[in-house]
């Protein structure tokens, strides 16, 4: 397979074209993106269909006018109160987060790290040896997240060294890398056997899994599932993550095809994630939290066992929390599926959800 790398779009000017905008269009959307960035790789700029002003690859890509919506927060998971050594986080027991870096191959609109990605290094791993220094000291941590920005954007050096230090460490069960790379930047994967072969080594002495996130069934194309077959041929599993996102796969129909097609290819849904309040996202594609569940019990409805095996969550400064059900006046079921404190450890619980309401402010000091 020939896979042309990709040029990345940055700028309004690159794109004006393409949109249709006005020259005042087009200056508003360059301040928007002196705020938030935009990079988007050919390869992913050639699945938009520019006759729907409202596709949805376009709104994953391209921002909205309202991205300038200032209300939400940068941080609506407590990721920096969980930061233990400059760029590593241990908020649950067993799992240290990496943020190994901050580029992307694309800036996602709904990026939950818009505070980082980008342009904000304050958080990002630079000290390698002290997050090493870190985990050794702490053996309740038995598996790794490697993530970002994206975690495939590090050099194949960088990504060695990781996998060469990590899974010689006796303590972890297995090590993860988050990437939307095999979405939007494939031939960062197709066109390097390089980066095939690093995988391939270090599957043999640690299981290996990639964490990837495909949103629409329109995400998964010939050379995404390519990607997939390269990584499971190399020895890694996949998993995926999804976020439920207003005006993306906010239908049951949508989300259940894209459900069926990653289990077709090899790739176990893991989560459907509800998209978190974060400034410049909250205003454009969250989902109120019944009609989420709603949404998503009709898609599971129309998986297998595997697709079948999801949980609809959201991840909180206490942790991650599971949507449950619905009861009677607007009061819902959660759970928590992973959590802060021991005390919360697979605690139920109901609160009352009205039914436009997005999100459960649950804090630490709760």
């Amino acid at each position: 397979m020939t896979v042309q790398r990709s040029k990345i779009y940055t700028q309004a000017a690159e794109i004006s074209g393409l949109m249709g905008l006005s020259a005042a269009e087009e200056a508003s959307l360059q301040s928007i993106l002196d705020v938030f960035p935009m990079a988007i790789p050919q390869y992913y700029l050639s699945l938009i269909d520019w006759d729907d002003p409202d596709d949805p690859i376009r709104r994953m890509c391209i921002p909205s006018l309202t991205e300038t919506d200032i209300s939400g927060d940068f941080d609506t998971s407590g990721e920096a109160d969980n930061t233990v050594v400059t760029g590593l986080q241990h908020k649950y027991q067993q799992t240290a987060l990496i943020l190994s870096t901050n580029r992307c191959a694309m800036y996602c609109r709904h990026c939950f790290r818009k505070r980082l990605v980008g342009s904000n290094e304050e958080e990002i791993a630079d000290n390698f040896d002290a997050m090493l220094a870190y985990i050794k000291a702490h053996p309740e941590i038995t598996n790794i997240l490697v993530s970002g920005g994206d975690s495939l954007l590090l050099s194949n050096a960088t990504l060695e060294k990781y996998l060469r230090e990590l899974t010689a460490l006796p303590q972890l069960d297995f090590i993860r890398f988050g990437s939307r790379v095999p979405v939007v930047y494939p031939e960062r994967v197709l066109q390097d056997e390089e980066l095939q072969a690093i995988f391939a080594k270090y599957a043999q002495h640690k299981q290996i899994y990639l964490v990837t996130q495909f949103n629409h069934p329109r995400e998964l194309t010939t050379e995404a599932k390519a990607v997939v077959k390269t990584f499971i041929q190399a020895g890694v599993m996949l998993r995926n993550q999804t976020v439920l996102l207003r005006g993306v796969n906010d239908d049951p129909q949508v989300l259940s095809q894209l459900l069926r097609g990653l289990t077709a290819v090899g790739v176990a849904p893991y989560y459907i994630f509800q998209c978190r309040p974060v400034r410049g996202v909250k205003a454009q594609f969250q989902v109120p939290l019944p009609k989420g569940l709603e949404i998503v019990e009709l898609a599971k409805g129309g998986q297998n066992g595997v697709g079948k095996c999801l949980r609809y969550c959201m991840s909180t400064p206490r942790g991650k929390v599971e949507i449950v059900g619905k009861l009677p006046d607007n009061r819902m079921l959660f759970k928590y599926n992973q959590a802060k404190s021991a005390a919360d450890a697979g605690r139920i619980f109901v609160a009352e959800v009205q039914p436009d309401q997005c999100w459960l402010e649950l804090s630490c000091d709760d």
